[in-house]
């Protein structure tokens, strides 16, 4: 939509920078919700700071040492937040704050915004004739479709509920409201596109995130166990694989730590085992030596299977959201099987199903492969390039 393209004379600022210099001398800001572990936002995010290693990152609060070193090596600017008791561990309990958070944060100088967003980094407030490119992970999962997840009956206590029966309207407002600041939204899959343009009334280009396949290596070997690798919170629905291997009796692993772990520790028989959270290579081996990867929730897009894939190895994944664009249950060329009800009995009947199945390992790499992160890279920084030229065309136009 060029009509979103900074159109005012303060445009005419970052044409001169285009023309006459290099992207390294753009003031650039990188923008993310917060840092406090190595999920699939920040593994884009560490893209982000490959490409643009001069710029500023800022994000909502940082818990230091918690993501990789190419991220903590950026100049980083936290909020408030980042300044508030048990933020460490409890920041989501800050969510009513959120919104004025990313607001306080100073992009006055900066030429190009680039945001990383599952909640808020989106809102951040660009300066006049800044260019503000969005990669949107989901809108604010929070208070849109997982709602009744994080704050349901059983999920929340009573004040909890109550207060956010107040406090959420208010977020969905800000949420539309803010997604003007956005110039171009990017969606990592069509699933999330569709959400932009329901909960935003705007278009998105797709460009699915990055997948690390030179860490894993095709596997054939199979040490008897099934895998979960997952942030354990409630939508992943870690709960249902839990529930169905407790009657099965099989093996199974759950790689993960999240606010669920100990009730669903408290709930798993012996034959699962809790193995919190693990390093790349200790990951891999784990991949390599799994049955099947156990992939049970609605995911925006969901970098896990891929990386099971990446072993050689087949994932069981609930067939919604975005596994129906990385999972292939196709008996020509399978690289998985999609159980189409989230309940114990279907994905029993799955997995009895995958045990008489044929799955290649070597089709699945190769399936896989198609995601590689030097791909995404080079699709990221083309976008912002064009995007930029764009910006400076329409400038011209004033």
């Amino acid at each position: 939509d060029v009509s979103r393209i900074p159109r005012t004379l303060d445009a005419i600022h970052l044409i001169e920078i285009a023309d006459e210099h290099s992207m390294s001398d753009l003031r650039i800001a990188l923008v993310h919700d917060w840092l406090t572990g190595m999920r699939g936002g920040e593994k884009v995010l560490e893209v982000f700071c490959e490409l643009y290693p001069q710029a500023t990152l800022f994000t909502l609060l940082h818990n230091r040492g918690s993501v990789s070193e190419t991220i903590e090596r950026m100049e980083i600017r936290t909020s408030f937040i980042d300044r508030l008791p048990l933020k460490a561990t409890k920041y989501r309990n800050y969510l009513p704050l959120f919104p004025r958070a990313i607001e306080s944060l100073d992009f006055s100088g900066f030429d190009l915004i680039l945001s990383s967003s599952h909640a808020v980094a989106k809102g951040a407030r660009p300066a006049p004739g800044a260019l503000h490119i969005c990669y949107c992970n989901t809108p604010m999962r929070y208070v849109w479709e997982l709602y009744e997840e994080y704050f349901g009956r059983g999920r929340a206590g009573v004040v909890t509920r109550a207060a956010m029966s107040i406090v959420a309207p208010r977020l969905r407002e800000w949420d539309v409201r803010s997604s003007d600041r956005v110039n171009f939204f990017v969606a990592n899959s069509r699933n999330v596109a569709d959400r932009i343009r329901q909960y935003y009334r705007r278009p998105a280009d797709v460009i699915h995130p990055p997948v690390n396949i030179n860490q894993f290596v095709v596997s054939e070997k199979d040490e008897g166990y099934y895998l979960v690798v997952s942030a354990l919170v409630p939508y992943k629905r870690v709960d249902l694989a839990i529930e169905t291997f407790n009657q099965l009796g099989e093996r199974l692993l759950v790689v993960g730590t999240g606010p669920e772990s100990k009730r669903l520790q408290s709930i798993a028989n012996k034959n699962i085992q809790f193995l919190g959270w693990q390093n790349d290579p200790e990951l891999s081996r784990l991949y390599a030596g799994c049955r099947a990867l156990i992939f049970p929730g609605v995911e925006d897009f969901g970098i896990v299977p891929l990386e099971a894939m990446a072993s050689g190895k087949p994932v069981i994944a609930f067939g919604k959201g975005g596994a129906l664009e990385t999972v292939v249950d196709d008996p020509r060329f399978p690289t998985g099987l999609f159980f189409r009800e989230q309940s114990v009995q279907a994905l029993k009947d799955t997995i009895a199903k995958f045990s008489t199945s044929q799955f290649d390992p070597h089709m699945i790499r190769a399936h896989a492969e198609r995601f590689a992160r030097p791909q995404f890279k080079e699709r990221i920084r083309l976008y912002v390039e064009e995007k930029l030229e764009l910006s400076k065309k329409k400038a011209f136009e004033v």
